[in-house]
């Protein structure tokens, strides 16, 4: 047997009315003083200690494990009260979603560049079978395959791509198919100690301390050079509308040499990073 199965227990209640009329009679028993009467009484209360241990009661989304001398007999999952054999051993295995924050780990992205990884795993048991005998303690087994799932997750794909022209998915820009690849590692891993997925995701990411200051600078030369690179292309556009606006209104008539010094100062203006000074030339053009 290596999956679960449903045991069906006595209900407990119809049980408890035979052992309260158990205690009736030993009390008369007892009460009567009749020597034979009272013997009987005696061994109904050794009976009703006996059975005492059988009782159980099931809360919402917890499950029993039903053991017999070592022997699997089957899980109870409905709620209520109910009364099995008393030497059956009652395992308790909670239903529940569970939710685990892993604790930052050191890593090294696919780059070799080492960063802190945290995940955030939702699970809970579906096979209580499994979670009981196919592993040894199967919250440990949670914690221990979750860490492991994420150092090889995080050795698949760099933490940034500082290159535009590459679309390589990276742990920083493509939370969706990192999120779900994540979790189809984990719930493989899991699969073996009955344990669903529910939801598994970055909850934390972030350069290790060593080289922190050093990326944070490439990352700012790189929006620099990108808006850079925005500002000239917008820039390019707006001489060559002026140019064209000139001409075809007629209002100047530039040679080449008027056209480089007009663009040259349209240029300057338009991708300095501080204001215009503007300075007045009272002579012509050419002065």
């Amino acid at each position: 047997m290596k999956t679960e199965v449903d045991f069906h227990p006595s209900s407990g209640y119809t049980m408890l009315f035979g052992v309260l009329g158990a205690y009736l009679f030993i009390f008369i028993g007892f009460a009567s003083g009749n020597g034979f009467l009272a013997f009987l009484a005696g061994l109904v209360f050794l009976a009703t200690l006996f059975v005492l241990p059988g009782f159980f009661i099931i809360a919402p989304n917890n499950a029993r494990v039903m053991i017999l001398f070592g022997d699997y007999r089957g899980t109870v999952k409905q709620n209520g009260f109910f009364w099995t054999n008393p030497f059956m051993t009652k395992q308790n295995v909670s239903l529940r979603a569970r939710n685990f924050d892993t604790e930052k780990i050191k890593v090294n992205d696919k780059l070799g560049n080492p960063i802190m990884i945290g995940v955030i795993l939702v699970w809970q048991v579906r096979d209580t079978f499994k979670a009981s005998f196919e592993v040894d303690n199967f919250e440990n087994f949670v914690k221990v395959q979750t860490d492991a799932a994420i150092r090889k997750m995080a050795s698949l794909y760099p933490y940034d791509n500082f290159d535009d022209d590459q679309k390589e998915i990276t742990l920083r820009s493509g939370v969706t198919e990192v999120n779900h690849a994540l979790e189809e590692e984990v719930r493989e891993r899991l699969e073996i100690a009955g344990i669903h997925v529910i939801e598994a995701r970055i909850g934390y990411l972030a350069y290790a301390s060593e080289i922190a200051n050093a990326m944070l600078r490439r990352q700012q030369a790189t929006a620099i050079l990108a808006a850079r690179q925005k500002i000239v292309e917008g820039a390019v556009g707006i001489v060559e509308m002026a140019l064209n606006e000139l001409s075809k209104k007629e209002i100047l008539h530039l040679d080449e040499e008027k056209k480089a010094a007009m663009v040259s100062n349209l240029m300057v203006v338009l991708c300095s990073d501080k204001d215009a000074s503007p300075v007045v030339n009272t002579g012509t053009l050419y002065q």
